[in-house]
């Protein structure tokens, strides 16, 4: 079984990864509040409340909401 470690206790590498992740889930969170609030209702699929708390979710919620809360927009070539 794995014995739970103190912050103090973790190698340099780990506190890293951590650190590197951490940053990484603030700055999906951020982009995913930041276009679901930009946007406008009908260019989000289901309610801006409820993507804005599933954003919420580790990982998961912003990359839920790039992935299927928005509305693809057709981009017309002349």
């Amino acid at each position: 079984m794995w014995k739970r470690k103190r912050w103090n206790e973790l190698s340099i590498c780990q506190k890293v990864v951590i650190a590197l992740l951490s940053a990484l889930q603030f700055i999906m969170l951020a982009a995913a509040l930041w276009d679901i609030h930009q946007r406008s209702e009908d260019e989000i699929q289901g309610s801006k409340v409820m993507w804005t708390l599933v954003s919420f979710v580790n990982f998961i919620g912003p990359i839920a909401y790039f992935l299927f809360g928005r509305k693809r927009t057709e981009i017309i070539l002349l």
